[in-house]
């Protein structure tokens, strides 16, 4: 395990593209003046110790070197020692809806988009609980299992799209089916499923499947994500929008949030719904609703040591520089004797 303690060092690196930029410019300026001065053949008679080929290496070590610096501002860090945390919380897991009619632009930017940041900001605010992460459209699967590691669970939420389900439509039933798989029944910690969803065109006896999951001890939240006036469902290609999905009849489909549907499921857990337009609204309404459920002490092992890198990467840059000072751009006596090029002496 690695974490980057200073990553906006990284934008240092942007200087690199600029240099070569220059770099080949100047190359070229050089070129057309060394024409204007003398023809090819008599530069090089003029120029006779004149390398090539070095300038050209001792721009590349140059650009090694402050790659090296820059990565070692950030200072990577490696965990040495692992060790055993007590930790109490509860058990979470998020239901995210991806189906198509989650690109609707009714609330901004659009309602999967909204999904990530209410999720974002509930983790945000998360202490030591377990969280695990489930995709569902016409169908569920597992994104992330249960686990502490927060940083693994961002990465796959961001990564989460439209088109991670082939099949469309919104299986709610599945998710909460799926759900339940993720919780370990011989413990005795407090199960929540917060589920994400717009409600629309959903598959299956929801609430047969809800009352299923309370009574294995699993409180659902839902959070209801769209208006109710609706929005067109846009097709897009390169992320612009290009025309909206029409039924048979060729009629634009508006897709409305359906908040029935997610309040009875919450309702048959004796969980709770919330309307996810207002981010800090539903934040707090999820942090007061886990704050009164049972925590239940369990044991995570994870890295407690990390010992900094970035000497490394700082005694390879001034090697490099060293390099770069000691290296010449004139032709090396030893190199011109190879003679490798076959070239006539005079």
């Amino acid at each position: 395990m690695y974490i980057l303690e200073e990553e906006i060092y990284f934008w240092l690196l942007l200087i690199i593209p600029v240099l070569v930029l220059f770099y080949v410019a100047l190359y070229f300026w050089k070129k057309k003046k060394q024409k204007k001065f003398a023809l090819p053949a008599m530069f090089r008679l003029l120029t006779p110790d004149r390398s090539w080929f070095k300038p050209a290496l001792k721009f590349g070590i140059m650009l090694l070197a402050l790659t090296a610096l820059a990565i070692a501002l950030v200072n990577p860090k490696i965990g040495t020692k692992m060790e055993t945390v007590s930790r109490e919380g509860v058990d979470i897991v998020f239901a995210i809806d991806v189906s198509k009619s989650m690109e609707a632009e009714d609330i901004a930017p659009n309602r999967l988009e909204k999904s990530k940041q209410l999720v974002t900001q509930i983790l945000n605010n998360l202490g030591s609980d377990r969280v695990g992460i489930i995709a569902y459209a016409g169908s569920a699967f597992p994104q992330l299992p249960i686990t502490t590691d927060y940083a693994a669970a961002r990465m796959f939420l961001q990564s989460m799209n439209t088109d991670m389900v082939s099949s469309q439509g919104t299986a709610i039933s599945e998710a909460i089916e799926l759900a339940q798989t993720y919780f370990n029944p011989d413990e005795a910690t407090s199960k929540v499923l917060i589920l994400i969803s717009d409600g629309e065109d959903h598959i299956g006896e929801v609430s047969t499947i809800a009352k299923e999951a309370a009574s294995q001890g699993i409180r659902i939240f839902a959070i209801g994500v769209g208006t109710e006036r609706g929005g067109p469902i846009p097709i897009k290609r390169g992320g612009i929008t290009q025309s909206y999905k029409k039924d048979l009849a060729g009629e634009t489909v508006i897709t409305r949030m359906d908040e029935r549907t997610l309040m009875e499921i919450a309702s048959a857990t004796n969980g709770e719904y919330v309307r996810g337009n207002v981010t800090a609204e539903v934040t707090e309404k999820v942090a007061d609703f886990l704050q009164n459920l049972d925590k239940t002490q369990f044991e995570s092992r994870q890295f407690a040591e990390y010992q900094s890198q970035f000497q490394w990467f700082l005694g390879f840059a001034i090697l490099l520089l060293l390099a770069d000072i000691f290296l010449l751009e004139r032709k090396t006596e030893w190199l011109k004797k190879l003679n490798l090029f076959n070239e006539r002496r005079k």
